[in-house]
């Protein structure tokens, strides 16, 4: 299965972070999964490539051509396509993806988990969407997501949308046990 994870790009976060995505990576392969990401070389996309490849799995890196600088993207990529724009980076992830895991990151992170829980939300979608919360890191935005719902803002309930998860293993179950064919 090709899971598209979504992440920080930058390595000025605490390490713990970035040992989690080396794991969710590994685990990943292991289980036989290839990883669809947004092309970075540091952070948790990064780290996540890198975890992947450390176990023998495929890496698939999108990203678009004015990224192509020195440092920037993963070197490693198995497969790499190149795109003009941001927004034609994200549906090429989507189109390759069968599920998604949101790692923690920032606003283009926060964008991009948005566009996918609102395409669920419409039923424009139905891969499973995971919400990797290392270190509660993501407690705030589910809460307010939660709030929006008990207060009527959102007609469907965010448990049907998607799931969050601190073990890796508990991830991947949901992610195979809800993959759609």
């Amino acid at each position: 299965m090709n899971i598209c994870c979504y992440g920080a790009a930058s390595d000025n976060i605490d390490k713990t972070f970035l040992e989690e995505g080396c794991k969710l990576g590994e685990k990943m392969a292991c289980r036989g999964h290839s990883l669809v990401f947004g092309g970075g070389d540091t952070g948790m996309m990064g780290a996540s490539a890198r975890g992947i490849h450390k176990t023998g799995g495929k890496v698939i890196g999108v990203a678009p051509k004015f990224f192509d600088k020195e440092g920037v993207l993963y070197q490693e990529c198995d497969e790499f396509f190149w795109t003009d724009t941001m927004r034609q980076r994200k549906q090429k992830m989507q189109d390759l993806s069968d599920a998604f895991i949101v790692m923690p990151g920032g606003i283009g992170t926060f964008e991009e988990f948005f566009e996918m829980i609102t395409l669920k939300s419409l039923g424009q979608i139905h891969h499973p969407i995971a919400i990797f919360n290392i270190n509660g890191y993501y407690n705030k935005l589910i809460e307010a997501i939660e709030y929006a719902s008990e207060t009527k803002f959102m007609y469907v309930s965010p448990d049907e949308i998607y799931k969050a998860f601190t073990d890796i293993d508990e991830m991947l179950l949901y992610i195979e046990e809800n993959k759609k064919t």
